[in-house]
């Protein structure tokens, strides 16, 4: 049986097609002369998706111990031009930043540059009057970067404007959690202070006086968000009270009250009454 010639026609029909590693290497170092020479975010967004286009079929065809070195050159110079499209983002003007992004998002929605520019993204978008798109973006991009701070901050906030309390407390709490990963402190203080407050909308007393005690230290610097979170907390702490017959903690949602009421924020008028209110409710009790 003579299948010499149709076999091997038959492997070489089958076998992967793969760019020249010259050709790649080319890409490649072209790219990087773009971005050390600043020459712009079309130039790159353009050297970049050809780079891509070489690098991309090695670097996720399957594991070879022929192929080792080449598929991990490839993901090398894949990995370059996500940072090459990140990076021009973060030194060009809004619109060019919203283009390099969202071309970076399409190209690989997990890679780790866009799990750190999502807040120039989103500045951006801002910048650009699209800031209607930013919710959206956000739970999308959550499948794939499900710990990432920026996108937590901006489902956490949207939730509970939108009074989805329920939502805006697991948001909250996620971020907060995230953030402490990441070292933004500022974050944290958000995350357990948009939790607390949700909580405390959604009558959740307990959940609410344990996130705004844990975001107090965080959001020290904010007079508004400190303010707010004490008024909370005075509120919180009534309830509690008061369901447990606790003279204790009603006199500490008094103390968080008057807090509230020295300080500037929208809720201090209220705190100043609630005060009043909850002490007298507290000194008949014994």
């Amino acid at each position: 049986m003579n299948l010499t010639i149709p076999g091997l026609a038959i492997l070489l029909m089958a076998a992967p097609a793969f760019a020249a590693p010259d050709d790649m290497d080319d890409a490649h170092q072209a790219l990087k002369e773009a971005v050390q020479a600043k020459k712009g975010a079309a130039e790159v967004k353009k050297l970049a998706a050809q780079a891509h286009a070489l690098a991309h079929p090695l670097a996720t065809s399957p594991e070879s111990e022929d192929l080792k070195e080449a598929i991990a050159h490839a993901r090398e110079v894949e990995t370059y031009t996500e940072y090459a499209l990140y990076s021009t983002a973060l030194q060009s003007p809004a619109e060019a930043a919203v283009d390099l992004l969202s071309t970076l998002e399409q190209q690989n929605p997990k890679s780790k540059y866009l799990d750190e520019g999502y807040g120039r993204y989103f500045i951006a978008l801002n910048q650009t009057g699209a800031a209607s798109k930013i919710v959206a973006i956000a739970e999308k991009a959550l499948t794939n970067l499900p710990d990432n701070p920026d996108l937590l901050m901006v489902l956490a906030d949207s939730a509970l404007t939108r009074k989805q309390y329920d939502r805006a407390v697991s948001y909250g709490q996620r971020l907060a959690v995230a953030a402490s990963e990441h070292k933004r402190n500022s974050a944290v203080g958000r995350g357990r202070y948009i939790a607390g407050v949700a909580a405390a909308s959604g009558t959740k007393w307990a959940v609410a006086d344990k996130e705004l005690r844990a975001a107090l230290p965080f959001i020290k610097d904010s007079e508004e968000m400190t303010g707010n979170a004490l008024f909370y907390l005075g509120l919180a702490n009534y309830q509690l009270g008061k369901m447990t017959l606790k003279k204790a903690q009603m006199l500490e949602a008094v103390k968080f009250s008057e807090q509230a009421a020295g300080m500037k924020c929208s809720t201090a008028q209220q705190a100043f009454k609630n005060a009043r209110l909850i002490k007298l409710e507290a000194d008949k009790m014994r």
